[in-house]
């Protein structure tokens, strides 16, 4: 594998496409950004902070877009943990100062119902992006830092907000797509393919307006994890069945280790289907329904690479590798099956006159009606045979939502803003023996894992234009957060109950601008967000001796402070955008060693991060057909104090990267015509908090990268249109713990009513 150079080729990009910007640049006098066409944003564009955002028609343009979180891309700091086409329980959204570890310290909503998955934090409990598809998009954007008093202290990341299409008349789509991938990682090689399809039909009569969108998306992903041994670890006794086949390499330590085979190569089938309808009861009342679902049927697969004298596959008992002797467990070379199927409601009453008092009434609720996932206990013979095995079911899972929102107008220099808001978490965990791990529907008690969360709101922000070149906002949000009904048990123990929580918190926000010339803005932001445990976090532990071990169920919330500083340059043709941004987090949370052989979520005493984010859009740069736009990020992100593992400290934060870049230019050959060019870059990152894993080029290392992608699209007339990219042009060979796609070829045909 070839690194990218220390002086990234994005980040230059990034800096010239600021320059080019800077110079063409002209005196627009424009204060605000106007998004023309489509839907505005729901996010508070009042707030004199930093919001990006790009609509349907750039994302057609200019990205290849399996997946919802591929639109954000090329999004300043922001990097989506996204492993292959389908990759539904770890594609974890990091920002600025947090990292792909940190799921919970983000939020994504889709016309305003809650997606990010909150019964936890890490890569399993990942944004449930499957409830959106690419072509419902009419438009994404994203706040950056918790500088707005109506989001709890998740957002101290950024939130994401996904706005979906809603017809203003008859229309109808119908999309196919393809993608194939060859891959090769430790002497391994295969092709890996997918396939999409999707439709929707909308309209709107009078007052009614509905929306019907259908799509499946059948995809195989590489494997996504190696079966190895430490070479350390085998014992020189004679002993063991000699066998062939075992790679050698290094681990992210850079010790000697055996890669054995590949395992959890992923092939996913996802139906979605979603029902929008809202209703006009007056010419300033809206009452609108959203039902989602989503089903998953996910096949895991692993392949032992090993072979005996005669030839034959080895999957368990003891083996010997240059005689030494290793013991394969049931779990090396495990298959695993998914079925899950989940619901989204989204109900909301609305008035949006723009007179002197708007008010909302919004509910919502994610159900996991149905989440099971199998995995045999006893090593089998071939990836279908029989046995015993283990069941998980989550069923019951979910979360739900209730807000009530106003927005008062007193005069033409203030928005006020208010709301009360209650958001619940509740995570159900039953794992079950059945000595059929393919079909058992029923069998011993193995373990159970249970917790809720809630948390009451009441929040008030006031923005004031207090001149033509001045405009402020404060405000503030009081939340109470409770903790209950914890309880976990083992195999042979009794359920075990958790003490119940709860605490109370302010968060203040402030932000201020100053129009200083009719192109040129200065903003100031700073808010305190409080990121308090998910129920995963809280009460998870073990079950010995009849009391509940290795947990901390007085685990303190995360206390942020965030702070920015933004020279921004709007003009008619882009905008060149600078800032600095300073964060310092007390008690974050993070798994760390409790005992030499144990880890659990405990608190880290400090972090700080300091930084600078650059950031340019413009159209016509250098000649009219060209669009450019880019970023550059730098993080300087340290653990100041952690009294649970000294060595951690004045380390870099797991999983953000000291720089970061894209850059991604639009060629507009004609009306018809376009082609786009991206790049993205991340520099070198730790996954552990003492920076233990230097070799980020290994299985379950944190890589550097650059990547390459391109797209040409062309409409061959009103209704139909296709599209060929390529994702990661230059193959390269990049690690988040996991294996991240090599060079992928897509293809797709689209037609518009």
């Amino acid at each position: 594998m070839t690194h990218p150079p220390k002086r990234p080729l994005a980040a230059m990009l990034a800096a010239l496409g600021l320059c080019a910007q800077a110079q063409g640049a002209g005196q627009a006098g424009l204060d605000v950004v106007t998004i023309h066409g489509g839907r505005p944003t729901s996010l508070p564009a009042q707030i004199p902070t930093t919001i990006e955002g790009i609509g349907a028609a750039q994302i057609a343009e200019r990205i290849n877009a399996f997946d919802s979180e591929d639109a954000l891309k090329y999004f300043p700091s922001l990097n989506v943990r996204k492993r292959y086409i389908g990759d539904y329980d770890h594609a974890v959204l990091a920002s600025r100062a947090s990292g792909t570890g940190n799921s919970a310290r983000s939020l994504v909503y889709a016309d305003g119902i809650l997606l990010s998955n909150l019964l936890g934090n890490g890569a399993t409990y990942t944004p449930r992006w499957g409830l959106v598809t690419p072509d419902e998009i009419e438009r994404v954007d994203v706040l950056y830092g918790p500088f707005s008093a109506a989001y709890p202290g998740n957002s101290v990341g950024a939130v994401v907000d996904f706005q979906t299409r809603m017809p203003a008349k008859l229309e109808g789509h119908v999309r196919l797509a393809g993608f194939t991938q060859r891959f090769a990682e430790y002497g391994m090689r295969d092709r890996y393919n997918g396939k999409q399809g999707s439709a929707a039909l909308g309209d709107r009569r009078g007052a009614l307006s509905w929306w019907l969108h259908l799509s499946r998306q059948d995809s195989d992903g590489q494997p996504m994890g190696y079966a190895n041994r430490l070479v350390a670890n085998g014992v020189a006794d004679g002993g063991g069945v000699p066998v062939t086949g075992a790679v050698a390499g290094r681990n992210p330590s850079n010790r000697d280790w055996l890669i054995l085979g590949a395992n959890n190569q992923v092939h996913t089938v996802q139906d979605h289907a979603k029902v929008k309808l809202a209703y006009d009861l007056s010419p300033v009342l809206r009452a609108s329904y959203t039902l989602g679902w989503w089903r998953n049927d996910a096949e895991r697969r692993s392949d032992s690479w090993l072979r005996d004298g005669a030839g034959n596959p080895v999957r368990g008992g003891d083996i010997a590798v240059d005689g030494r002797r290793y013991t394969l467990l049931a779990s090396d070379f495990a298959p695993q099956r998914g079925d899950l199927a989940h619901l989204m409601h989204g109900l909301s009453l609305k008035r949006h006159a723009r007179g002197t008092f708007d008010w909302e009434i919004a509910a919502s609720k994610y159900d996991y009606r149905k989440d099971l996932v199998r995995v045999p206990t006893v090593v089998l013979a071939d990836q279908e045979g029989t046995g015993q095995g283990n069941v998980t079911d989550m069923a019951g899972s979910g979360w739900h939502t209730l807000a009530l929102k106003g927005t008062w107008r007193p005069d033409a220099a203030h928005v006020v803003d208010v709301g009360v808001q209650r958001d619940s978490a509740q995570l159900r965990t039953r794992v079950f023996a059945t000595p059929d791990w393919l079909g058992g529907t029923a069998g011993r008690h193995v373990s159970t894992f249970n917790g809720a969360t809630r948390l009451t709101s009441l929040y008030a922000q006031d923005t004031w234009r207090i001149d033509p070149r001045w405009k402020a906002t404060l405000g503030a949000r009081w939340e109470r957060w409770q903790a209950h009904g914890g309880e976990v048990s083992s195999a042979g123990s009794a359920l075990l109950r958790f003490g119940e929580r709860r605490e109370e918190a302010w968060s203040p926000k402030a932000a201020l601008a100053w129009r200083f010339t009719e192109a040129w803005t200065l903003k100031a932001s700073a808010g305190r967000a409080i990121r308090n445990p998910t129920a995963a976090e809280l009460f998870q532990g073990s079950v010995v001796d009849g009391r509940i071990v290795n947990t901390d169920p007085g685990l303190r919330a995360e206390r942020s402070w965030t702070e920015e500083l933004t020279a921004e340059h709007l003009a008619a043709n882009g905008s060149v955008r600078a800032t600095l941004f300073h964060e310092r987090t007390r008690d974050a949370l993070y798994s760390q060693p409790l005992t030499p052989t144990v880890s659990t979520v405990q608190n880290v005493g400090r972090i700080r991060t300091a930084g600078l984010e650059l950031a340019q859009q413009a159209d016509g740069v250098l000649f009219q057909a060209l669009s450019l736009q880019s970023s550059l990020t730098y993080a300087d992100s340290r653990i100041r104090d952690n009294a649970a593992l000294p060595a951690s400290v004045g380390k870099r934060q797991p999983r953000v990267p000291r720089w970061r870049a894209t850059a991604l230019a639009t060629w507009r050959a004609s009306d018809r015509l376009s082609a786009s060019a991206g790049l993205r870059y991340s520099g070198t990152q730790y996954g552990t908090l003492d920076n233990s894993d230097p070799n980020g080029a290994a299985y379950m290392g944190v890589s550097r990268y650059l990547v390459a992608d391109l797209r040409l699209r062309y409409r061959f007339d009103r209704h139909w249109s296709g599209a060929l990219g390529v994702d990661n042009l230059g193959n390269e060979k990049y690690w988040a713990f996991h294996p991240y796609t090599q060079r992928t070829l897509v293809a797709e045909v689209k037609f518009d009513l």
